[in-house]
């Protein structure tokens, strides 16, 4: 199972939502339901080098996609997703890793 850290007011967390829904392959949390969620997340972020890039700019590196094998992305399609299409507004990653549907 691939574990998303997100939250339902990130645009972009949203977006996958119609995505996975029904779907064993994915098990969404949401990181500001509880503070529980938010210390698991938080450790990912400081310790995965995925973050190396957003750390420290401000971004909160969301959606995290945590695959089986432990491994750590932002990019929804490297877990079979579709990315929000790219528009104005700056994702939530801090990265411009989004691309068009």
């Amino acid at each position: 199972m691939i574990t998303i850290y997100g939250m339902p007011s990130c645009p972009d967390c949203a977006y996958l939502d119609s995505q996975i829904d029904g779907s064993d392959r994915f098990k969404m949390i949401d990181i500001g339901e509880k503070s529980s969620n938010l210390k698991e997340f938080l450790k990912i972020r400081d310790t995965s080098a995925v973050f190396d890039s957003i750390r420290g700019t401000g971004a909160i590196g969301i959606p995290c996609f945590v695959r089986e094998d432990g491994s750590v992305t932002l990019t929804p399609g490297e877990v079979g997703l579709k990315a929000r299409p790219i528009e104005t507004v700056q994702p939530c990653s801090g990265e411009d890793t989004l691309s068009p549907v």
